[in-house]
């Protein structure tokens, strides 16, 4: 009975298989970065928008890199989800809560794209308020719902998985999904590879 109890007292929460992904994912982005240009990648600083990813200054700029949220009070989506009485896919959630990171690049079979995580918390919230839009538009034209995590170098062409289902497809904002690119967000993510930030000094 004592030995019971001092397992349940250490019980430590695992990470989901998309966190996991997602952690892997972005440490083989800023690998990449760090081998290809010495540096992590830069973003402008804006001292009214600063986030946990930020390192060292330089110039008007500064390096980041990602980092996992570790908020004693977890990000959740329980507002959104009452607001439009709707449950997200948990896969979603967790790719959301993960980390908070600027937008890292990634290469897919079909092309370049940006995967879209919080910059901070302000920045999460910022973010559901954009999915209950997309999602509230989704309902008014009466089409399956969808939750965007990735943007294209193609204007208004989007990557989200569906909701009801999981899968990760491609749509153009405002329109049905129009080609499936995997049966879940763990198998897509699997199949990126990272590509170099934007550079911001040329």
């Amino acid at each position: 009975m004592t030995s019971s109890n001092h397992f349940s007292d250490n019980k430590t929460v695992q990470p989901s298989q998309i966190a996991t992904l997602i952690l892997s994912f972005s440490d083989e982005f800023i690998s990449l970065m760090k081998e290809k240009t010495g540096n992590l990648p830069l973003v402008h600083f804006d001292e009214d928008w600063l986030s946990p990813c930020e390192q060292t200054r330089k110039d008007d700029c500064v390096y980041w890199q990602p980092v996992p949220i570790t908020s004693q009070k977890p990000l959740t989506f329980d507002n959104l989800e009452e607001a439009l009485e709707i449950s997200l896919h948990p896969d979603i959630k967790d790719y959301f809560t993960t980390i908070y990171s600027e937008a890292v690049e990634a290469i897919c079979e079909e092309g370049a794209l940006s995967l879209l995580f919080a910059w901070n918390e302000d920045d999460f919230y910022r973010l559901q308020e954009n999915i209950i839009g997309h999602i509230l538009m989704k309902q008014k034209l009466k089409q399956a719902p969808t939750i965007f995590f990735a943007v294209t170098d193609e204007e208004d062409i989007i990557i989200s998985i569906m909701n009801e289902t999981g899968e990760v497809w491609v749509e153009r904002v405002g329109c049905k999904p129009h080609k499936k690119m995997a049966n879940s967000l763990s198998d897509f993510i699997k199949t990126l590879k990272p590509a170099l930030a934007k550079d911001l000094t040329i």
